[in-house]
């Protein structure tokens, strides 16, 4: 299935970016159509907001127990009947009448994004031999990248030229193609773990491998709630602190998101070859990134600067981690990992929001930098009292996955 002989899977995994690229493009639409959203359906704008909200709180809530009870069932054919939901929850949001219904749309959405990303985010480990295993994860993440980079501005520009419902539209039918895109090029593949006789499978809350599992998940939510702090609020910090003119935001946005795909290929290089120092570096660079914006928002010329740096070390730290994920975890709880992985991604997102909407309405953006920064820092700290632990008990610190098993009283 993954032979260290067999060819590198480009097209398989392609389709899965892809795949990625168009629902991550769904799940952040509303964020660029507020005020036509809003307008149409005679609501607040803060309401169409909290459709992301909601959304990921779906993901949140129901993607682990989603992945635990679909977990023998064929990952591709998974997939397709997720794809279909999905496709059939855009279509929903498309000709919803009212704002409540929309509301049920996306927590449809929601519930197949989640699952999705529980099939998605464990194919590549799949495919591949454990050594790819990092290119592989930056391949299938560029998709997740792109919508951030390309997928959301295009789909904000087609729902202001053809209306919000259009943009929805769009999105449900090409989910429909990528389905077919997955039938004909996705290879299939056999999650299951073969046991040997006189074995039997553990229950994953007994798997050795969870607490590393879990500690991955702790660190993703550290990581992101702190980001998302800061992030949320990156246009008053732009446009108030540092000053810079409205039109100068879209810019340096897109310089973030440029430099945040040339470090996703860099988490795919470094990744591969130093896998702890390559996560220990991004943290590291994107905690001073953030600190020479609080300190120096005044300087344009280091403010640019700064936000490339930042949008690089960032946009490889989530294809670092959920690499680290898949080497830590045992065929056995790969995909609920993956699940929990999602779960962790959308605590630290909405989290993160919240605690930087409380610093901002008592001091501005002024702290927001800071506490990223500080974050940044716990999550350094929390990985070197880790990998100290796992040193005093004698594992190796590339804990490779294993099969959980258990042998039978005779």
């Amino acid at each position: 299935m993954n032979s260290p002989d067999r060819p590198f899977p480009w097209v398989g995994l392609i389709t899965l970016a892809i795949a990625i690229f168009v629902l991550v493009t769904s799940e952040f639409l509303p964020t660029g159509l507020l005020p036509v959203m809003a307008s149409d359906l005679d609501v607040t704008e803060s309401q169409i907001g909290l459709l992301i909200t909601i959304f990921a709180g779906t993901v949140v809530v129901a993607t682990a127990p989603l992945a635990a009870l679909t977990r023998h069932y064929s990952r591709k054919s998974l997939l397709l009947v997720v794809l279909a939901i999905f496709s059939l929850a855009n279509v929903l949001a498309a000709i919803a009448p009212s704002y409540e219904m929309l509301v049920g749309a996306r927590v449809l959405g929601g519930l197949a994004h989640g699952l999705f990303w529980a099939v998605a985010g464990a194919y590549a480990a799949h495919l591949v031999p454990r050594h790819q295993l990092a290119r592989a994860v930056a391949v299938t993440s560029a998709g997740g990248t792109t919508a951030f980079v390309l997928g959301v501005p295009l789909g904000t520009a087609l729902g202001f030229a053809l209306g919000w419902r259009a943009a929805f539209g769009v999105i449900a039918a090409l989910v429909v193609v990528i389905g077919v895109l997955v039938i004909f090029f996705l290879p299939a593949v056999d999650h299951r773990v073969s046991l040997a006789t006189g074995e039997i499978r553990l229950p994953v809350h007994r798997d050795p491998t969870m607490p590393s599992v879990l500690f991955v998940c702790l660190l993703v939510v550290i990581i992101l709630t702190g980001h998302n702090v800061f992030y949320t609020y990156i246009a008053p910090f732009v446009l108030d602190t540092a000053g810079f003119p409205p039109e100068s935001l879209s810019v340096l946005l897109f310089l973030y998101g440029g430099a945040g795909a040339i470090g996703l290929v860099l988490a795919g290089v470094v990744g591969g070859r130093y896998p702890r120092g390559g996560l220990y570096g991004m943290l590291a660079t994107v905690m001073l990134a953030v600190s020479v914006l609080a300190l120096f928002a005044g300087v344009p010329l280091v403010v640019v600067i700064a936000f490339v740096v930042w949008g690089a070390a960032f946009g490889g730290l989530p294809a670092l981690l959920q690499t680290r994920l898949l080497q830590v975890a045992s065929p056995n709880v790969r995909d609920v990992g993956a699940a929990l992985l999602t779960t962790s991604f959308n605590i630290g997102i909405g989290g993160g929001a919240a605690i930087g909407a409380g610093f901002f309405a008592l001091a501005g953006t002024t702290w927001l930098p800071w506490v990223e920064a500080g974050a940044l820092g716990l999550a350094i700290v929390a990985l070197l009292i880790m990998e100290s632990r796992r040193r005093a008990r004698g594992v190796p610190l590339s804990t490779r996955p294993i099969k959980v098993v258990e042998a039978e009283s005779p």
